[in-house]
C-alpha cells in the first residue's frame, strides 16, 4: 500500500518538514484546548461570571469534539488528507479570530464550539497522516515528535497563553493562537504531498473494533482515567491561587513546571515505552491517582505542591500517548475510525472531569476536587492491571 500519492512524491527534508510542522500543529490545537485553564479567572471576571460557570467553556467544547469526532471522520474519510487539513486549519483560524472579539460569553462558546469541530478531524487523521509522510524507517520517530507538540502545549502554551493573558488580555491569547495556526498551515500547505485516503476505515469498521477486548478496555479505561484528570486539573489554577494562596507569578509557574514534567514524561515514554510495553499504562495511571490524593495535604507548601506537580505532569503524559500508541497497535487496519473513537472518548473524559470538578467546587468544596479525581484514577489503575495481563494486549508490529 502506498503511504502517499505517487505524485510530487517528497524528498527526505520535505518529509521532516511535514512531520515537524504537524507537531507544531498539535502543539497549537493542544494548546487551544486546555488555554481556558489557565485563563478562568480572567475570563470569568471580563463577563462578571464565578470561574465555576465559565469553567463550562471546558465542558462544552470537550462534549462538541466528543460525538462528532466519529461522525466527522467517517463524513470526511474519502477526502484528500492534505485538502481536509488545511479546510480544517481555516475554520481554526476563523474561530480564534472570533473568540478575539467575542462581545459576550455565548459568542465566545459559539467560537469555542467552532474549534472544536475542527479539532474533532484533526486528531482523528493527525497520528496516522504523521507516520505515512514520515521518511521510511522513521514512524516511530515521527509519533514521538507529535507526541512532544503535544508535551509542549503544556510546557509552554498554557503557560505562556496566561502570561500573554494577564499582560495583554485574554483576547491577545486567541489572537496569538490564531497567528501561529496561519504561519503553520501555509508550511502544511506548501511541503504536504497529495495524500489520498487510505485505511481511514469505515462504519462497518465499528463492528470489527469493539470485538477486540483489550481495544474496548482501553476505551473504557481513557474515559475514567481522563475523567479523574480533569476533575483536578480543569480547577488547577483557581485551586492554586484560593485554597494553595498561590500568588498569580507562583500559579503561572506550577503551571509551567507541571508542562515541563509533561516534556519530560513525553521523553521517557519514548525512551522506555516499547521496552516495557506492560508498565507504562498502569504506572502512569497510578501516579496521577497518587498525585490527586496528595494535592490537599500538600496544598499549603510551594515546594511541595511544585514537586508534585512534576509526578502528576509526567503521569498524564505518558498515559495519553501509552493509549494513543495502543490503540494505533490494535487498529492498524481501520486508524482513522480507531482514533476518533479515541479521540471523542479521551473528550468525553474531558468534559466530564471538568463538570465533576465543578459539582464537587460547587457542594463539597474547591478542596476537594483532587479527592474525588483520585479514586476515580484508583479504578482506572486497577482496570489498567488487567489490560496488562491479558493475552491480546502485547503490540502488534507498526504498519506504514
Amino acid at each position: 500500500m502506498s503511504a502517499i500519492s505517487p505524485e510530487n512524491t517528497p524528498n527526505n527534508t520535505q518529509q521532516w518538514i511535514s512531520v515537524i510542522s504537524l507537531a507544531f500543529a498539535a502543539f497549537i490545537f493542544n494548546t487551544t484546548e486546555f488555554i481556558p485553564v489557565a485563563l478562568l479567572s480572567d475570563i470569568g471576571k471580563s463577563f462578571a461570571m464565578p470561574v465555576t460557570d465559565v469553567g463550562m467553556m471546558i465542558t462544552i467544547y470537550a462534549w462538541v469534539v466528543a460525538p462528532a469526532s466519529l461522525p466527522m471522520m467517517l463524513l470526511t474519510r474519502k477526502i484528500e488528507r492534505r485538502f481536509l487539513l488545511i479546510a480544517l486549519f481555516l475554520i481554526f483560524i476563523a474561530s480564534h479570530i472570533l473568540s478575539y472579539f467575542a462581545w459576550d460569553f455565548s459568542v465566545l462558546l459559539t467560537s469555542r464550539i467552532g474549534i472544536a469541530f475542527s479539532h474533532a478531524v484533526f486528531w482523528s487523521i493527525t497520528a496516522s497522516l504523521a507516520v505515512r509522510v514520515a521518511p521510511k524507517g522513521k514512524e516511530l520517530q515521527a509519533l514521538g515528535l507529535l507526541a512532544t507538540g503535544t508535551a509542549l502545549a503544556m510546557v509552554l502554551g498554557i503557560p505562556f497563553g496566561r502570561m500573554i493573558g494577564e499582560s495583554y488580555g485574554w483576547r491577545n491569547t486567541f489572537a496569538l493562537i490564531a497567528v501561529c495556526a496561519t504561519l503553520v498551515c501555509l508550511i502544511l500547505a506548501k511541503t504536504l504531498p497529495l495524500l489520498p485516503s487510505v485505511n481511514s476505515g469505515s462504519l462497518s469498521s465499528l463492528n470489527v473494533l469493539f470485538k477486540r477486548p483489550s481495544l474496548v478496555i482501553v476505551f473504557a479505561l481513557t474515559v475514567i482515567v481522563i475523567t479523574a484528570q480533569f476533575t483536578a486539573y480543569s480547577y488547577i489554577e483557581p485551586f492554586a491561587l484560593n485554597i494553595a494562596h498561590f500568588s498569580s507569578e507562583q500559579t503561572t509557574n506550577l503551571l509551567l513546571i507541571y508542562g515541563a514534567a509533561g516534556f519530560l514524561g513525553s521523553y521517557l515514554f519514548g525512551k522506555f515505552g516499547a521496552r516495557y510495553p506492560k508498565v507504562s499504562i498502569p504506572l502512569s495511571s497510578l501516579c496521577l491517582a497518587v498525585s490527586m490524593f496528595l494535592l490537599l495535604p500538600l496544598a499549603h507548601g510551594v515546594l511541595s505542591l511544585t514537586v508534585l506537580s512534576l509526578f502528576w505532569g509526567m503521569g498524564i503524559i505518558c498515559f495519553s500517548l501509552a493509549q494513543q500508541a495502543k490503540t494505533l497497535n490494535l487498529a492498524s487496519d481501520a486508524t482513522d475510525v480507531a482514533m476518533a473513537i479515541y479521540s471523542g472518548l479521551y473528550n468525553v473524559g474531558i468534559g466530564g472531569g471538568a463538570l465533576l470538578g465543578g459539582i464537587v467546587t460547587t457542594h463539597w468544596g474547591l478542596e476537594n476536587i483532587g479527592v474525588v479525581g483520585g479514586i476515580l484514577a484508583t479504578l482506572g489503575t486497577i482496570l489498567a492491571i488487567v489490560l496488562v495481563n491479558r493475552t491480546d494486549f502485547m503490540p502488534q508490529k507498526m504498519q506504514k
